[in-house]
């Protein structure tokens, strides 16, 4: 497919040697790739791990912190030291690179969202790269992300990229432990293959905090989204250019038929949902169906969990609380319990703003 807006995620693995000191030497092909695509007419946003590994390099923190603060530590003066070495490397070619942290409330509330999106796209519309990282230092457990993948797949969703690539150390998904010589590349994976995950081991990189099931998990609900994804090894000679020009070594996670803005946000943002929807087992095959896209009518409902406001993000549940998706309302949670059952009612949920997955 085209390539018109990308992002590309670099694991930690990659920019690193395996002492997790940064490798300069890839680092610097990678952005030798970055530019030539660019020069092709493709927007490019850069997700890019190696902060802590910056860090470590330059700076030894004193044993008696804890873990968790070493980290942070090395996230603060290692992400000044990877975007200097981006600066020098990009200004080699006359382009400006801006840094970009987020946290995942920046996706989780809808203004915020919105900022950040303006944000990346006027960097793109003035030729700069947006170099994309998780803020370390202030993150704590509830609103980290998975690992960078998760982070790559929400900033594709909100950007509208055609593609995400995901560079790891390894040339893709396997069919068991990639360092088995029997084990074999998956070269395609679908969106609604259920079963990918089992073959997969659950294991993690050395210094990152995601391992190939996260990446899978992100892979596929992109592509669900409207956005191809590929796998591949990003310690491979060109391996950008070789993903761009369609003949490369990796892992295709094919794009479905893309859904809108407002639908890839709610997408990815059950846990901001202010309350829950019980619906009967009629409203769940109505909206699960294939054949007609439906709104949530008021008859279809049968309870309402928690209070919300017009426009709200809430979530919908059949009677054993299993999701079915997710929605914004049309009205409060006062108006909704009154119409509770009621035929020809207005809809709570609007088909244009329900997301059901």
């Amino acid at each position: 497919m085209p390539h018109k807006r990308i992002i590309i995620k670099v694991g930690t693995n990659v920019l690193t040697h395996k002492d997790g000191l940064l490798d300069l030497t890839t680092m610097s092909h990678l952005v030798d790739q970055i530019v030539a695509i660019k020069q092709a007419g493709i927007e490019v946003v850069l997700v890019s791990s190696g902060a802590v590994g910056a860090g470590r390099s330059i700076y030894a923190a004193s044993k008696s912190l804890s873990k968790v603060v070493q980290k942070q530590v090395f996230s603060a003066i290692g992400q000044v030291r990877l975007m200097q070495w981006y600066m020098n490397l990009f200004s080699n070619y006359g382009l400006f690179c801006a840094q970009v942290l987020a946290t995942k409330e920046d996706f989780r509330d809808r203004q915020h969202y919105l900022n950040m999106q303006n944000c990346l796209l006027g960097l793109l519309r003035d030729n700069l790269v947006p170099i994309v990282n998780e803020n370390d230092v202030v993150s704590i457990h509830e609103l980290m992300f998975t690992d960078n993948d998760e982070l790559a797949s929400l900033l594709a969703a909100m950007i509208n990229a055609d593609s995400l690539l995901i560079l790891s150390s390894v040339d893709g998904v396997f069919d068991g432990d990639p360092s088995d010589e029997s084990s074999q590349l998956i070269t395609e994976i679908s969106s609604k293959d259920n079963q990918i995950e089992a073959v997969v081991l659950p294991t993690t990189s050395a210094f990152g905090r995601g391992g190939m099931s996260t990446k899978i998990r992100m892979a596929k609900k992109a592509a669900s989204m409207g956005i191809q994804v590929i796998i591949a090894n990003g310690k491979r000679q060109n391996i950008l250019q070789n993903i761009i020009a369609g003949d490369y070594i990796g892992t295709t996670f094919p794009a479905e038929t893309p859904v809108s803005n407002v639908k890839k946000w709610m997408a990815y943002n059950k846990t901001a949902a202010l309350a829950k929807i019980v619906v009967n087992e009629g409203a769940v095959q109505k909206l699960t169906s294939r054949a007609k896209i439906v709104s949530l009518l008021p008859v279809g409902i049968l309870s309402i969990e928690g209070t919300f406001e017009k426009g709200d993000l809430v979530q919908i549940v059949n009677e054993q609380q299993q999701s079915i998706g997710l929605g914004l309302v049309q009205y409060d949670a006062s108006t909704a319990k009154a119409y509770i059952g009621q035929k020809e009612k207005k809809a709570l949920i609007h088909y244009d703003y329900l997301f059901v997955g």
